[in-house]
């Protein structure tokens, strides 16, 4: 099959596709986002999305933000969720491509990979000999929180500093509350580990704190990034990353009994895939990525939960790192985004089903990066006990 899918890659030559890079919580779907808002309409784009979970939530809220019905219908969206793309095998990553290019033509493609991930090793995958006809590799854009920088633990950071070194372009927000002594140390940081790289600040931001939004100027000049050659691809860098070791289990729906025979056909049939769209719901997955932890939920869209009792749970999970989560609840369908610089919640449209998602930093490395005040975790969370304190916030 695979060999079947690349072939019809190649049918299509020089491709523009861009990277959309930057840590945990950074911004990175706010400017795609934008990107995609000013696609021309007669264009048709793609974009894959590697969430470094299985649940996969940035993919629906993005189909489901595209209100405009000739736009969305010109925009293919493809997850590629249980891991992240540049740590684990090329494999699911040319089976995307291959797909996104021989299912839906795009004149545009845009890759948006975890906040985990270590772009280098993506970079390299993508100058592969057999990317580089099908593929035009264009500038590659890197989101930086100033805030985020601030803290000497993310700034001193290698898995901070990659996306750095290894951008074009770099936009930076969230900075309304630095100094002007602390920009020119932020960018003079910048400057010493990539200097040539080309920085946007995201103006938008200093007339609304903590949005992440780029003005009109901000985004023609991305725009005209997208067609701007990358001198980073053509480097063909490597790392050596860890695989990850997963764990997905059925999850009980209040006031029921999973046989064990459903118990052990639900194991069974996702502890080598990410999440299947027709997996049986309710359902939860936990697996350890590098230093993290990792644990997620769908439940039925029928299933209400309490809003306020539910994000209070979210926020004493130990030492978490991120927390997104679109879920039906009590106050309506809420989108979650949490990270510990900012804790937002907004409304939106009905969805198939309720999702949550988690990242918690662990404890069993002793040169990790504690990115939190309290301490990592490091002992086996019982997901059993907290599948219970979830199924009790359904109404």
């Amino acid at each position: 099959m695979m060999n079947v899918a690349l072939k019809k890659s190649t049918v299509f030559q020089n491709i523009p596709c861009t990277l959309v890079t930057g840590f945990l919580g950074a911004g990175k779907t706010t400017v795609i986002n934008q990107l995609l808002a000013s696609k021309p309409v007669d264009e048709r784009w793609a974009l894959l999305i590697n969430e470094f979970g299985r649940i996969g939530i940035d993919g629906s809220l993005l189909a489901s933000s595209q209100d405009d019905t000739v736009n969305k219908n010109s925009i293919a969206i493809r997850e590629v969720s249980g891991g992240c793309i540049c740590c684990t095998s090329q494999l699911p990553l040319q089976i995307a491509i291959s797909r996104l290019l021989s299912d839906h033509h795009p004149q545009r493609l845009i890759i948006e990979p975890t906040g985990l991930a270590h772009p280098r090793e993506l970079i390299h995958q993508l100058s592969a000999p057999h990317w580089q006809t099908a593929l035009q590799m264009q500038a590659v854009i890197a989101v930086l929180s100033g805030a985020q920088w601030q803290q000497d633990k993310y700034r001193t950071h290698d898995g901070f500093q990659a996306h750095v070194k290894d951008a074009d372009v770099l936009v930076i927000n969230r900075y309304t509350h630095l100094s002007d002594s602390d920009k020119q140390t932020l960018q003079a940081w910048v400057t010493k580990l990539n200097a040539q790289v080309h920085i946007i600040w995201a103006s938008a931001v200093q007339a609304v704190p903590n949005n992440d939004s780029l003005s009109t100027t901000d985004i023609i000049t991305l725009n005209n990034q997208l067609a701007t050659p990358s001198h980073i691809i053509a480097q063909q860098r490597t790392i050596n990353i860890n695989y990850p070791q997963k764990r997905s289990v059925g999850l009980r729906p209040p006031n029921t009994v999973l046989s064990p025979t459903s118990r052990s056909n639900s194991m069974q049939a996702n502890d080598d895939n990410p999440v299947s769209p027709d997996i049986e719901l309710p359902y939860r997955y936990h697996e350890k990525q590098q230093d993290m932890l990792l644990a997620g939920w769908r439940l039925p869209a029928h299933y209400v939960l309490l809003a306020d009792e539910l994000q209070e749970w979210l926020l004493k999970l130990p030492s978490w790192q991120r927390i997104k989560g679109v879920v039906h609840t009590s106050d309506g369908w809420l989108q979650i985004n949490f990270t510990p610089d900012s804790l937002t919640t907004s409304t939106v449209a009905s969805q198939l089903d309720s999702r949550l998602e988690v990242i918690l930093q662990a404890g069993d490395e002793s040169d990790q990066m504690d990115l939190d005040d309290a301490s990592p975790v490091t002992s086996a969370i019982d997901w059993e006990v907290r599948d219970r304190e979830l199924m009790a916030l359904v109404i």
